[in-house]
């Protein structure tokens, strides 16, 4: 893991057990941001990004932390390897450090709530501060723990997951569905950004397109017997394609996953995902559909022009 010293201004690499505690920083990027290779040598002070950087190392100083992570600069994103790895280790990374400085550049209308990769950076960290800025100067909104409600009016995440509740006790379509109505901006990012919340790795192939987000589903079925996978919406308005089969084409098509749980309460079946963790889902699925669902899949794929009633 590579840290970036918040006096220095130097890049630090620290294996395993020895990496020091840190605070970590949560943003929308924008223009002008500073890179592992600005940070090499003096132009990182006049790019407008800078300013970030120095107020989150000015925080974690305040707080008694030496080091920070920062995206922007800690990731060498060169190297296909690096970045594969540190998008795979991200979640854990923003799980394991100390605080988590969450700053809004738009907190009236902030496009932090409405990110893909800034799902995980709200979920993963026990401990996250809220930061607006005024005048080049950073002031403090709030603590995680203190805007619950706000956050899950924002986000429709249940408030007891803000508060730390393990994920696992969301079922997998309303993890999905948190991520229904964000965005990122390359396509293969909003399958990418997911891995962390539900543990599954995968190696990156920017140009596949909305295939990342089919791989990460068959990658979350290795893992999980959570039948609310396939409980998304095939309705026109989201898909435009049936070539996916029994998996979704986008998290958006699980956006109405809280709505199917109203109407459909008198019809709840309860199953266990492997790890042994209790689930509820809105309905039963037979297996004699199931394995009909399975079918149709495969003749899809091998026939993608065959119509189905």
């Amino acid at each position: 893991m590579r840290l970036l010293h918040a006096t220095t201004f130097e890049l630090h690499d620290f294996i395993g057990s020895k990496v020091p505690p840190y605070a970590i920083l949560s943003h929308r990027w924008e223009d002008d941001e500073v890179t592992f290779y600005d940070v090499h040598n003096e132009v990182h002070r006049k790019k407008k990004g800078f300013t970030k950087i120095r107020n989150c190392c000015l925080q974690a100083c305040s707080d008694g932390f030496e080091y920070v992570w920062i995206d922007t600069c800690c990731i060498d994103k060169s190297s296909s390897a690096e970045l594969t790895e540190a998008i795979n280790s991200m979640f854990k990374w923003y799980e394991g450090s100390s605080v988590c400085y969450a700053y809004l550049s738009d907190f009236k209308a902030s496009q932090w709530f409405k990110r893909g990769w800034t799902l995980q950076e709200l979920l993963a960290p026990d401990k996250v501060w809220f930061y607006g800025q005024l005048d080049g100067e950073w002031f403090p909104l709030g603590e995680k723990s203190h805007l619950t409600s706000y956050i899950s009016d924002c986000t429709s995440i249940d408030t007891d997951i803000l508060r730390g509740r393990d994920l696992r006790a969301s079922s997998v379509a309303a993890r999905m569905s948190w991520a229904a109505n964000r965005k990122t901006t390359r396509e293969e990012d909003m399958a990418y950004c997911l891995l962390g919340l539900f543990d599954v790795n995968m190696p990156l192939l920017y140009g596949e397109g909305k295939k990342a987000f089919i791989r990460l589903q068959e990658e979350i079925m290795k893992n999980s017997d959570d039948q609310s996978l396939f409980m998304w919406d095939m309705d026109t308005a989201y898909t435009t394609s049936l070539r996916s089969g029994l998996l979704a084409s986008t998290p958006l098509q699980f956006d109405l996953y809280g709505v199917k749980i109203t109407r459909l309460t008198k019809h709840e079946g309860v199953h266990y995902a492997r790890d042994g963790s209790r689930h509820r889902s809105p309905f039963k699925i037979r297996s004699d559909e199931l394995a009909k669902a399975v079918r149709k899949t495969i003749y899809i794929r091998q026939d993608p022009d065959r119509s189905w009633d």
